[in-house]
């Protein structure tokens, strides 16, 4: 509805265009309404703008609405012990159930809800708003390392191997890994620390590590030697795998790969030659598909930025050499800048504009 100090300025709006030489129609589509309802707020012939009457219209009561007998009813009937913990949604077939019908479910809800009696019963909470997703945006190698602990299967059943692994958020290089018997906190600790000394991280250098909320993850042990390494912790939502994504998408190339040993290892050091081989592999040698298909060593050392131009520059000339083959740009092999890990999704309001 239009309130009246608002179809006033409208009315106003499209006379003085009138008056300026321009069509009544156009002024009124450029206002956004039509002549009709120009007409029935200004008609013709007189200066007065109306205001709408609808709000004042007096509406017949419906025939088959509820009295205040059996409004008062309902209210009765859910303070009763019985139902005083229940919603609607349960009072009204338990009431069912003993041959009793007062109002359907949604008329239960009205009439609670105009007695302010709609509230959580028992110790039902209110539902919470989802914790925000942390967030974090890497623009070169070692600024955020995401790392968890998978399970690999033994030939045995019931017994399980157990991968540790650190990966860098903006190359997806693996950047240390160890397979142990269990898992601990003090075995993380030194994965850390080796993790450091590997990359030759200075004690300045300002690090994020992300990971789930395991507790290995938040053991004091791990806690301490992040603190000295001048490591900082971040953390997914609980019961959120997503929010640590880019190690999950990891163990998943890792256990449906064609070389994955579906009837489990033998041994340990066998599922640490073979993790081994696999991360040589998966380093140096596979294509990343999120990072144009360079490897992930590649982007760790900085050489994706030379790897790409020389694509780019084949592309070019293959172009060149038969444009008629290309109906518009060619791939895009730019180099992938920044990376962020769970990014801020647009509000419902924003996606539809």
């Amino acid at each position: 509805m239009t309130g009246l100090a608002q179809r006033q300025l409208l009315v106003k709006m499209i006379h003085e265009a009138e008056s300026a030489g321009a069509g009544r129609g156009k002024a009124c589509q450029v206002v956004g309404i039509c002549i009709r309802t120009l007409q029935r707020w200004s008609p013709l012939g007189s200066d007065e703008v109306k205001a709408d009457q609808r709000p004042e219209a007096v509406r017949p009561a419906p025939s088959h609405q509820l009295t205040t007998e059996e409004k008062d009813a309902i209210l009765a009937i859910c303070h009763e012990p019985e139902y005083a913990s229940l919603p609607p949604s349960q009072i009204v077939p338990k009431l069912a159930d003993k041959g009793i019908y007062l109002a359907s479910e949604s008329s239960f809800y009205r009439v609670l809800k105009a007695a302010n009696q709609l509230h959580h019963r028992g110790r039902s909470q209110k539902p919470k708003p989802a914790r925000v997703a942390t967030t974090h945006t890497a623009t070169a190698p070692n600024q955020v390392w995401t790392w968890d602990v998978t399970w690999l299967p033994s030939t045995v059943t019931g017994r399980f191997f157990y991968l540790y692994m650190v990966e860098d958020l903006y190359s997806r290089y693996g950047v240390v890994w160890e397979v142990h018997e269990a898992e601990s906190a003090d075995l993380a600790a030194e994965l850390m620390q080796k993790g450091v000394w590997r990359e030759k991280l200075t004690d300045s250098h300002q690090l994020v590590l992300h990971s789930d909320n395991g507790s290995m993850m938040k053991a004091q042990t791990l806690r301490v030697k992040l603190d000295q390494l001048n490591i900082s912790q971040s953390f997914s939502r609980p019961r959120v795998s997503d929010d640590n994504a880019y190690v999950e998408s990891f163990f998943r190339t890792l256990k449906y790969g064609p070389s994955w040993p579906s009837q489990g290892f033998t041994s340990l050091d066998q599922a640490r030659e073979w993790v081994q081989q696999f991360m040589q592999w998966y380093n140096h040698e596979h294509q990343h598909s999120k990072i144009r298909f360079v490897t992930p060593a590649q982007r760790h050392r900085g050489d994706d930025k030379a790897v790409l131009t020389q694509r780019a520059s084949v592309y070019a000339q293959a172009k060149q050499a038969n444009p008629a083959r290309w109906s518009g740009n060619t791939r895009d092999w730019s180099v992938i800048t920044e990376v962020t890990l769970n990014p801020e999704r647009p509000a419902e309001g924003k996606k539809a504009a």
